[in-house]
């Protein structure tokens, strides 16, 4: 299972929001490169980097920080928030390992479908689910979609990861949704679990439930887990 420190920006510095709310948020640092550079030297396998702004349709504008976060580290970035359309997507392939694609897998499938065939093994979709559906636009809407048929409907195009993020559990240190993340683990999808986990503990029961990749936050911020002690279960 890979380890995978999250980095999100929000007007050039690394935050948290409880369960996406911007109104609810913790400033951790003001140099993200920093940041990175700091989960990557702890072991990192990969780093899951955030453009909140983008996500979230605030305006700030974090190219700037998060190139020099690519350039800064030697791991893998995944990069997601905001990548709303094609050419979004190819721009950000040209800096990041892979994309993290949510609203628009939703609204132009037929561009993911491209995307998926011309960059295989880089397009990661986010599930971000409440209540068993699919949110979109920043977890501001339900797409109506279920989970199962989500991945369903992306496998088919040769996608095979997955950022599955139960909303009610991100940013709450309340524990990973595991039995949600051992259905989806069930359809054959490489599963990134992310929400919740708040000890070693979860992230035992994390891979215990099958999925690929776990991704730290607010846990790792706030020194209740380390990159190291992770990794060693991982």
């Amino acid at each position: 299972m890979m380890v995978m420190p999250a980095v999100d920006i929000m007007g050039g510095s690394v935050v948290r929001l409880v369960r996406g709310d911007p109104a609810n948020k913790v400033v951790y640092s003001g140099d993200p490169a920093e940041t990175a550079k700091k989960w990557e030297a702890a072991g990192a396998d990969m780093l899951h980097v955030v453009d909140l702004d983008a996500a979230l349709g605030t305006g700030s504008d974090n190219s700037a920080a998060i190139e020099k976060i690519i350039s800064s580290v030697k791991v893998p970035v995944e990069l997601a928030g905001g990548i709303r359309s094609y050419d979004s997507a190819k721009k950000a392939l040209d800096k990041a390992a892979r994309v993290v694609i949510g609203t628009m897998a939703y609204s132009d499938p037929d561009s993911v479908r491209k995307l998926a065939k011309k960059h295989p093994g880089r397009i990661v979709i986010s599930i971000d689910q409440s209540g068993g559906k699919v949110m979109v636009k920043g977890w501001q809407e339900s797409s109506g979609v279920p989970v199962a048929d989500a991945i369903s409907q992306f496998s088919a195009m040769g996608i095979e990861d997955y950022l599955l993020t139960s909303i009610e559990r991100d940013g709450t240190l309340a524990g990973p949704d595991v039995a949600t993340l051992a259905e989806a683990v069930k359809s054959g999808a490489r599963i990134i679990a992310s929400g919740g986990v708040a000890s070693v503990e979860d992230a035992i029961r994390v891979k215990s439930a099958g999925c690929a990749a776990v991704i730290l936050g607010k846990a790792l911020y706030d020194g209740r887990v380390s990159v190291e002690r992770v990794k060693a279960v991982a």
